[in-house]
């Protein structure tokens, strides 16, 4: 039999929402429970056995979860669907691959790593401002710059992208130009809208291509653009130790997915997260 839990927290588990978000859907009468519009922020429901619905469409815990790394391809939108009937990024995936969503997002004409998965424990722990996990990218930007041009010490010191809004300190390095524009390497670990387009903006050089090429451990090694790979299960290990929690049971490995996916990384299919962190140790 299935645990109870609050609706808050089943609504969360099922990548719906955060847990505040929810709260804010029940007292707007958004939420039913076995076809009533349930109100009351303490009601528990036990997933074996009570029908809960978001907005008219029944929710339900996924069966197993999925982590999946995208190498997104420029001009897909980082949605499920879009109205406009532009390419959305699921449209990557295998039709027969069980709903997973995109934890966070890139812009339409920005390319590189993105993370799906249908476990919303992890997505709302990642997107979450207090836990900063680091993303990183690359970044073109029209005219030449050095490593100590005060544009540069201006997005490390923090810099102004709206009223009243400003960035947290980024770390910036230079990578390369080609005589006209350079390549830029920028970590930040906030999630506004848009960032790294408004923090070039604002120091007036302008992005000409951006493409995200890690997410706290994960990197975009090896993955071709429009292509994907499942996450090893030392690595979704890792992101949960990026946030500093606990995985889910749900997300524990059986003996014999364990084997499976042993013989996947001898093969090549997957990367040996072991062989890597020695190699990091060795550096």
């Amino acid at each position: 039999m299935a645990q109870e839990m609050r609706v808050q927290k089943f609504l969360s588990k099922a990548g719906v929402c955060s847990r505040r978000k929810a709260e804010e859907h029940m007292l707007a009468g958004h939420i039913k429970i076995n076809g009533k519009v349930c109100k009351e922020l303490g009601t528990q429901v036990d997933p074996s056995r009570d029908t809960v619905e978001f907005q008219g469409s029944v929710v339900r815990l996924p069966e197993s979860y999925i982590y999946v790394l995208l190498n997104k391809p420029a001009n897909y939108i980082t949605s499920l669907t879009d109205p406009e009937g532009r390419p959305v990024v699921v449209d990557l995936l295998p039709a027969s691959m069980p709903r997973v969503w995109p934890v966070g997002r890139l812009d339409w004409d920005s390319e590189g790593l993105l993370l799906l998965t249908n476990d919303g424990k992890l997505t709302n722990l990642l997107t979450h401002p207090s836990h900063e996990v680091a993303k990183t990218y690359a970044v073109k930007v029209r005219g030449l710059l050095t490593e100590s041009s005060p544009e540069l010490e201006t997005l490390r010191t923090g810099v102004e992208i709206g009223e009243g809004e400003v960035t947290a300190p980024a770390q910036v390095r230079l990578i390369r130009d080609n005589g006209r524009n350079t390549w830029l390497e920028i970590v930040i670990r906030e999630g506004k809208n848009r960032q790294i387009r408004r923090m070039l903006e604002a120091i007036e050089r302008p992005v000409m291509k951006l493409r995200r090429i890690s997410i706290g451990p994960l990197t975009i090694d090896g993955i071709a653009s429009g292509t994907f790979r499942s996450l090893t299960h030392a690595e979704v290990l890792d992101l949960y130790g990026e946030v500093e929690a606990t995985i889910p049971e749900r997300a524990q490995l059986s003996k014999r997915a364990q084997k499976r996916e042993r013989e996947a990384i001898d093969r090549g299919d997957l990367p040996d997260h072991r062989a890597k962190k020695r190699k990091n140790r060795n550096k």
